[in-house]
């Protein structure tokens, strides 16, 4: 394995570790409202308190997976930083602002004295969580789709192709892929009856996944969808992506919060890997033109060999601080730990 694929891999496992981590985070976001709604208002505030404070040992630790992620695109692939960047900057600033939203009423909801103070938290929360989702899931229909190239080299991202039907399809499937991962994590996390109504709601989003997801496959099948250079990596990937969505719905309908919150960890890591193996050596193509091969994106081999060193450091530490904490807040909320919101 040469320095330019040994750093895409890098590259790809943050990606996917933040999809993972992060993708929990916005399915609480999402089904904030939805969760213990139904008995009052009292018991309801209880209860959406009980699923954000599932995930608030890990929440702002998550995004170190994102900021690990930037800097290892900045370090290693500048050209394709260059490239990229410049044409997904509207999305981008979208991500970036429903993160900063989203983060702040989280932490500040619990602050409001009114019910329209709620109110307005609340939606705060739902919009930090589902902007993000669907943006990133936009971003993976762009890059599986293909990015046009004008007669300078340079890509350009236009309003069509993000509204395009196989990016949006592509959109709603992340976002309610994410949702089913958050319920999965509160009903692994949550108290009883907390866990039982996310459990409920994990199913019915994964199957509304598998629905919306078919459209993407289809758009494919008939032209107008993905343009993957390896075709069977790309079928295995996508069967794959399949299996576990089904393996997490089996899970939460029979009670298994462990499996079905493993499953939907496979199915999130999955469109990463479906980008890197389906494009493998191109990182970005184009319908329009010749794409940018992996060597042209990535710096030059003395640079990377500079860069391991930060990512001999980097990778440990992150995975240690991750496994300390998850093991450090073990258990379901409740019972071991206060209530963090």
């Amino acid at each position: 394995m040469n320095l330019e694929t040994l750093w895409l891999v890098l590259l790809g496992l943050l990606l996917a570790g933040y999809f993972v981590l992060g993708g929990y985070d916005y399915g609480v976001q999402m089904l904030h409202p939805l969760l213990g709604g139904r008995d009052g208002e009292r018991a309801g505030r209880a209860g959406r308190n009980a699923a954000l404070d599932a995930m608030a040992p890990f929440f702002l630790g998550n995004e170190v997976w994102l900021v690990a992620f930037t800097g290892v695109l900045f370090g290693a692939f500048p050209h394709l930083e260059g490239s990229l960047l410049s044409g997904l900057y509207p999305l981008i600033v979208t991500i970036l602002v429903g993160l900063v939203l989203g983060n702040a009423a989280v932490q500040l909801h619990g602050r409001a004295r009114t019910a329209r103070g709620r109110r307005r938290w609340n939606v705060l929360i739902v919009f930090g969580g589902a902007v993000p989702a669907v943006c990133w899931g936009l971003v993976v229909g762009l890059l599986l789709h293909g990015v046009p190239r004008r007669a300078d080299g340079s890509f350009h991202i236009g309003f069509g192709d993000v509204f395009s039907p196989f990016v949006l399809a592509c959109g709603v499937t992340t976002a309610l892929l994410f949702a089913a991962h958050g319920a999965a994590f509160v009903a692994l996390r949550s108290a009883p009856e907390v866990a039982a109504e996310a459990r409920r709601l994990g199913a019915a989003l994964l199957r509304a996944a598998g629905a919306v997801g078919a459209l993407p496959l289809l758009l494919t099948l008939f032209g107008a969808g993905a343009s993957m250079e390896n075709r069977a990596s790309s079928a295995i990937v996508v069967a794959l992506f399949a299996v576990a969505l089904a393996a997490a719905w089996w899970s939460l309908s029979h009670g298994h919060h462990r499996r079905a919150f493993a499953a939907t960890c496979g199915a999130a890591v999955l469109p990463v890997l479906l980008v890197g193996a389906g494009h493998y050596p191109y990182v970005l193509i184009s319908p329009s033109g010749p794409g940018m091969t992996l060597r042209q994106a990535a710096a030059d081999t003395a640079s990377l060999k500079v860069l391991i060193a930060f990512g001999v450091v980097l990778i440990p530490v992150i995975l240690a601080y991750q496994t300390w904490s998850w093991w450090a807040f073990r258990g379901r909320t409740g019972r071991r730990h206060p209530s963090y919101f």
